[in-house]
């Protein structure tokens, strides 16, 4: 892309739509190039779950396909109008404002990413964790929150500009008095050989590039389908794991509406800094019922697959409702209304029917029965957080489903700690 501008890069200088235009390029091949470094397995273990990836992705999703977006929409609207744009000078703000903005965000991110990793996986030399409290790296890096928050105003502020630019230059468009008739170029699908380059020839081979590309990906998919066909080599042929109980279903189902899977992973990763912890590293048959997965890709919060019976029930009540009454530091935000909204116990025959359609083995009586076994276990909750302090009423709240699915977690299989 950027090799077209050769012998006119004169033109960055004067024309905007150029400068949006090789910074997007350019953001692309950063991008390009970052994704394969990040696929290093030495790499990954620093980058993964962190705002690393966050950076990667907005890297991408702003500089490349933003700024593309923006460079095409200031070429196009002067043509389909018929009249040059209201401002320059606007488009140059929006371009310098919409720059900044995006390093403000990806270089903050980047720094908070390789930050969270090297605190996560800091080991003293006796063995032990340098930053045991998940809450220490989480402070560390707010600043650099509130920096990406800057550069996001920042973009979304040179957004606004071309709004306006875009409106108004369509208010000055001259009315449309005449058709006008434009004659397209005949359609040839030979390729012309005298006085073409090499690389022009090789664009015309359209089938060529079809076969080959086709090919690629019949290859990547065989590699990537393979390992889950032959599963079986890697499991013991006696897999104990249990699958969710209604209500921890219900619970689950809560998980996923609220997007906690967002913030929190359920993956331990076979390395030292997270088996000491989190646990023993997950196994591949305690996720063999989840539909969907939630493994997650980001950890604003701990990772949860572990945390079953860690903490008493009250505790999840008490989190769940105010974080900072347990947290005095949390950033994570307050769910006051699942203690109001809730469970549809009836539908939960409907959902446990649909899980064994996709392999879960339930039973015909927990089948029919899944809204009688949910209350009967969300009682027994009940009790419990009662006599630990809580509030009563909430049998058929939202909270207690979730409390069931959180204790659940780590218990289910014998790769978890039971």
């Amino acid at each position: 892309g950027l090799l077209t501008l050769r012998g006119a890069w004169g033109l960055l200088r004067t024309d905007p739509v150029i400068k949006f235009l090789v910074t997007a390029i350019t953001f692309y091949g950063m991008t390009t190039f970052e994704g394969p470094l990040l696929s290093i397995k030495s790499v990954s273990s620093l980058a993964h779950y962190t705002d690393w990836i966050i950076a990667h992705v907005h890297g991408g999703a702003l500089g490349w396909n933003g700024f593309l977006t923006f460079g095409m929409i200031y070429y196009l609207v002067p043509k389909l109008w018929k009249t040059p744009m209201f401002s320059q000078r606007l488009i140059n703000i929006h371009f310098w404002t919409g720059l900044m903005g995006i390093l403000l965000y990806y270089i903050s991110m980047w720094a908070a990413g390789i930050t969270q990793g090297l605190m996560w996986r800091a080991i003293d030399p006796q063995g032990r964790l340098m930053y045991p409290d998940f809450i220490e790296t989480v402070t560390r890096i707010v600043p650099l929150y509130w920096a990406r928050a800057f550069g996001g105003v920042l973009f979304i502020a040179g957004f606004c500009l071309m709004l306006y630019n875009v409106y108004k230059t369509i208010q000055m468009a001259p009315p449309a008095t005449e058709e006008t008739k434009m004659k397209a170029a005949p359609l040839s699908l030979a390729v012309k050989e005298v006085g073409v380059g090499f690389h022009r020839r090789l664009e015309g081979m359209t089938a060529l590039f079809t076969v080959l590309t086709l090919a690629a990906i019949l290859v990547g998919s065989v590699i990537e389908i393979y390992p889950t066909l032959s599963l079986h080599r890697y499991l013991p042929e006696k897999i104990s794991t249990l699958p969710y109980t209604a209500l921890e279903l219900a619970g689950r189902d809560v998980y996923v509406k609220e997007g906690c899977y967002v913030c929190h992973s359920q993956q331990i990763r076979p390395l030292a800094a997270e088996v000491l912890r989190y646990g023993k590293p997950s196994t591949v048959e305690e996720s063999m019922y989840d539909r969907p997965f939630q493994w997650g890709s980001k950890r604003t919060g701990p990772d949860l697959s572990r945390v079953g019976k860690k903490y008493p029930d009250l505790w999840h009540y008490r989190h769940m409702i105010d974080p900072r009454s347990i947290t005095a530091q949390s950033i994570m935000p307050s769910y006051p209304w699942l203690a109001e909204n809730n469970v549809d116990f009836l539908l939960l025959r409907k959902k446990l029917s649909v899980m064994r359609n996709l392999g879960v083995p339930y039973s015909d009586k927990e089948v029919s029965d899944a809204d009688i076994m949910a209350e009967k276990q969300a009682h027994e909750i009940m009790q419990g957080l009662v006599e630990q302090g809580a509030p009563p009423g909430l049998e058929r709240k939202e909270i207690v489903a979730l409390i069931a699915y959180l204790q659940s977690l780590g218990q289910k299989s014998s790769g978890g700690e039971q």
